[in-house]
């Protein structure tokens, strides 16, 4: 696990694709091809599961952002560039790839034909992003990959099993009431040593506006509630990956520093990237002396020299494989022919 802090600065100043329905895959196991299986969800819709976020009003919110959103945002291409680093460090070619939500712009442009991907197919909750998605790729189109466009939902994953040969998310995974199955299902879309690769924000994200909103609120309404939603943590990580199924799990973690004017202008680029609160049991409204209070407080705390503040966004990066027979095992417990005993007796005497 590495971990590094990069300082930002966000101070203002092909063919055309197809959409397709999330209703052309996920259909019923009876309705399926023969010998085909989807990787949805198979809890019965009943509600029984843990509901953190509101998914409805986060695709509202991803509506939103598809027509805020910056041409290139500094702080999404450096996490979206470092997920396609990965790729490089690959010998295998990955040629059918899903690019689940998130950053799906970023990813499109900043690809520049790593992983040797010849079929992209650019998913999102929000039909807007997809609208989006599909004009900015017929201003600046790539000739050498074929993109296919699907508005589906994380949490429903609307893919035959055993079809893929990559999943990418790029700060979307994070928003799902159900992480640990969103990941299951992307392993069962996955070919034999398919790579799954993710990056999420971890729990350490936006800490400074955390507390300065948890002071602005004991001042001004005598209590906390929800404001910014749960993240995992870094701990978490290994053990989604693990308990997805994925073999070879690897995590690492990136710090972000980006710089804004006001606490006014971080709340704007949040909205820009659709990353505001969608908390199931939020407080629909902020009231305006305490949003003014939030500021105030971020400013007197937190302010630099010259005049900005700082928000801090924690990304970890997760990457996991599909199984197959050529990839490295550990060895059977008790094979082991040297005893670490011995080991330290060799390096003690060394020593």
């Amino acid at each position: 696990m590495r971990r590094a802090a990069r300082s930002l600065s966000l101070l203002s100043g092909g063919s055309a694709g197809r959409t397709w329905s999330p209703s052309l895959f996920a259909r019923g196991a009876s309705e399926a091809p023969e010998g085909a299986r989807l990787c949805f969800s198979t809890d019965g819709g009943d509600g029984s599961r843990v509901k953190i976020f509101d998914r409805d009003l986060k695709r509202k919110q991803r509506d939103r952002a598809a027509w805020l959103m910056r041409p290139s945002d500094c702080f999404v291409d450096s996490v979206a560039e470092n997920l396609l680093d990965r790729l490089e460090d690959c010998k295998k070619t990955f040629p059918t790839a899903l690019c689940l939500g998130g950053s799906l712009e970023a990813v499109r442009r900043l690809s520049r034909g790593r992983g040797a991907i010849q079929k992209l197919i650019m998913m999102d909750m929000s039909s807007d992003m997809i609208q989006q998605c599909k004009e900015r790729e017929q201003d600046k189109p790539d000739k050498n990959i074929e993109m296919l466009h699907v508005v589906g939902d994380e949490e429903f994953l609307p893919m035959k099993e055993s079809s893929l040969d990559l999943v990418l998310s790029c700060l979307g995974l994070h928003w799902t009431n159900d992480l640990p199955g969103a990941m299951i299902q992307c392993k069962l879309a996955l070919k034999p040593d398919g790579l799954f690769l993710a990056a999420i924000l971890g729990g350490e994200t936006l800490k400074e506006l955390r507390i300065a909103c948890t002071i602005a609120q004991m001042e001004r309404e005598g209590g906390i509630s929800p404001r910014i939603s749960p993240l995992a943590q870094v701990r978490d990580a290994g053990n989604l990956l693990t308990r997805a199924g994925f073999s070879l799990p690897g995590v690492d973690v990136d710090e972000y520093v980006v710089r804004y004017k006001s606490a006014f202008e971080l709340i704007e680029h949040l909205r820009a990237m659709g990353e505001t609160n969608a908390l199931q049991q939020r407080i629909p409204i902020l009231k305006r002396e305490t949003a003014l209070a939030t500021a105030a407080i971020y400013d007197s705390m937190f302010a630099a020299e010259d005049g900005t503040i700082p928000a801090t966004f924690q990304v970890i990066y997760m990457t996991g494989w599909k199984e197959h027979p050529s990839q490295p095992k550990a060895k059977q417990r008790g094979s082991a022919t040297v005893s670490f005993n011995d080991i330290q007796k060799q390096f003690g005497n060394e020593s």
